[in-house]
């Protein structure tokens, strides 16, 4: 067995500091070995949210060396070794204590957004969609909500952003509502108004921490920033909606389409959705068949 030096952040909402603890490391270990360890024998009372230890409940996510990770998830032979191991609760959300911090924010922005719409179904009471079309946001159904990439959010980590955007993890869940073409809510003007999708740069440093490895910056946020500038500042689709005589999809929320003074936070029991219906999922080929039918 290796010694390891660890610093650890000990504290809670009115402040704390790193202390420091050795812990013998054996192979295979991760971080949150480490701690449990320290609970054990050095720090009983230790603070450290964690479940499932396997990298599928996300809620062990921590800043080690600066970086955010799964606790669970980062091998201690990942680390330098000569180096002390840093351990600190994520920057961007308020301090509980020690390693636990209040991630409540984001469960009220996902609060915010309109559940699925189902579009009516067909004249035989069916509602298809193409397979490649099911098979986009697949992607993004892999989030296990560590919030890893909220914390590396620039706009919310250093400028205050948490009133104007509601951050990468909940652009890929609109972006999974607003790609499905049997979803018959029109979300771009929340975007706009609401979501914030003007405030990303494309950083891409929410994709390079997601440990599901989805492509939150390519597959999702920049369809949806395409989507909004389509629809609001392209003068050649515009006119061409007024010539055809395009309509755009129902607003599920009309006030959301002219916004008021702040950012009002709506949750489902205010705005109740229809039920879900599960689509049937068939292959282009077969809706030819039935077209032509």
């Amino acid at each position: 067995m290796a010694m390891r030096t660890f610093k650890v952040w000990r504290g809670d909402r009115e402040g704390g500091e790193l202390r420091s603890y050795e812990a013998a490391v054996s192979e295979g270990m991760v971080v949150l070995d480490v701690l449990h360890q320290l609970q054990a024998t050095q720090a009983p009372d230790l603070a450290v949210r964690w479940n499932c230890k396997a990298g599928k409940c996300g809620s062990c996510s921590m800043e080690i060396n600066g970086k955010p990770k799964l606790a669970c998830m980062t091998r201690m032979n990942s680390l330098p070794p000569e180096q002390p191991v840093t351990v600190q609760p994520l920057k961007t959300f308020p301090v509980i204590r020690d390693l636990v911090t209040d991630v409540s924010w984001n469960y009220r922005q996902n609060q915010r957004i309109a559940p699925f719409k189902p579009v009516a179904p067909g004249p035989d009471g069916q509602r298809r969609m193409y397979q490649e079309d099911a098979d986009r946001p697949q992607e993004f159904r892999k989030c296990i909500e560590c919030f890893l990439c909220q914390d590396v959010c620039h706009v919310l980590r250093d400028r205050e952003g948490k009133e104007r955007f509601v951050g990468p993890r909940f652009m890929i869940r609109v972006a999974g509502l607003e790609m499905n073409p049997l979803d018959d809510d029109d979300r771009i003007p929340e975007l706009k108004q609401h979501f914030g999708s003007g405030m990303c740069n494309i950083t891409r440093c929410c994709t390079e921490v997601c440990p599901e490895h989805i492509n939150i910056t390519d597959n999702g946020i920049i369809p949806l920033k395409e989507r909004v500038v389509d629809r609001y500042y392209d003068p050649l689709l515009a006119v061409g909606r007024l010539l055809t005589g395009k309509k755009l999809r129902t607003i599920a929320r009309p006030e959301l389409a002219r916004p008021e003074h702040g950012s009002p936070e709506l949750s489902r029991a205010e705005h109740p959705g229809p039920e879900q219906a599960e689509p049937e999922l068939v292959r282009p080929e077969a809706v030819a068949r039935t077209r032509s039918a």
